[in-house]
């Protein structure tokens, strides 16, 4: 359970098996780069977002036991409670604050958080990256690791959309960027600075996961363009 010393140590251990049965049992996943994952010290996953596994994914391949920032609607019933148990970190209606606090303590004790920078499932293509995860690296002191995760959702596909069995994914690490904010330079600006270097450094790692694999993103985006009612 999160509590005010951060989310549970133990729980993604434990919950790191479930995800690497599924990446490898359930779904045939390929993993590129894990080696250059830092092995000890904070770490930040910053990873593409296009389907409701990705998370779990993740957390199943990496080298280091990991707590992703997962949306609150999932905490919900059994699922919230095997995510809370997991230590995973929900992502709740006030902007993200406590989620950013929590994952904050994750890193200050030398832990791995995994981020989505887009925010929602979509494309995957990384046109776009939200602070949080600049703002984590900053103040966590701790390099982001950019993720490309593929195959886990198809155009036409839901966002909610449980892939087939041994539908064949990838996952590949990138090298690790270290942020630090220049001297005589503004907040605002050093986190401007960081988040596009974020940004940039994961587009052209997806970029080639997808030229390496032939695993290609959705062309659609259906939380944008599901029709107003």
């Amino acid at each position: 359970m999160s509590t005010a010393a951060g989310p549970s140590e133990s729980g993604p251990r434990w919950a790191r098996w479930i995800g690497r049965f599924l990446a490898r049992v359930v779904w045939n996943t390929q993993v590129v780069g894990s080696h250059l994952v830092p092995t000890d010290g904070p770490v930040l996953f910053a990873a593409n977002h296009t389907g409701i596994i990705d998370g779990p994914i993740v957390l199943g391949v990496s080298p280091r036991p990991s707590h992703m920032l997962v949306k609150s609607e999932m905490f919900w019933g059994p699922v919230g409670a095997v995510l809370r148990a997991a230590g995973q970190i929900p992502v709740e209606h006030d902007g993200g604050r406590s989620a950013l606090n929590s994952a904050l303590v994750v890193l200050r004790r030398g832990g791995v958080v995994g981020v989505f920078p887009e925010g929602n499932r979509g494309k995957g293509d990384a046109a776009s990256a939200r602070a949080g995860v600049t703002w984590l690296a900053l103040n966590g002191h701790a390099p982001v690791v950019p993720v490309a995760v593929l195959g886990t959702r198809r155009t036409g596909e839901s966002v909610g959309h449980v892939p087939g069995l041994r539908r064949r994914l990838a996952i590949e690490f990138g090298a690790p960027l270290v942020l630090e904010r220049a001297v005589g330079t503004s907040g605002r600006v050093a986190l401007e600075q960081a988040n596009e270097a974020i940004r940039v450094a994961l587009a052209e790692l997806v970029d080639g996961a997808v030229a390496r694999t032939g695993l290609v993103l959705p062309t659609d985006d259906p939380n944008r363009e599901r029709s107003p009612r």
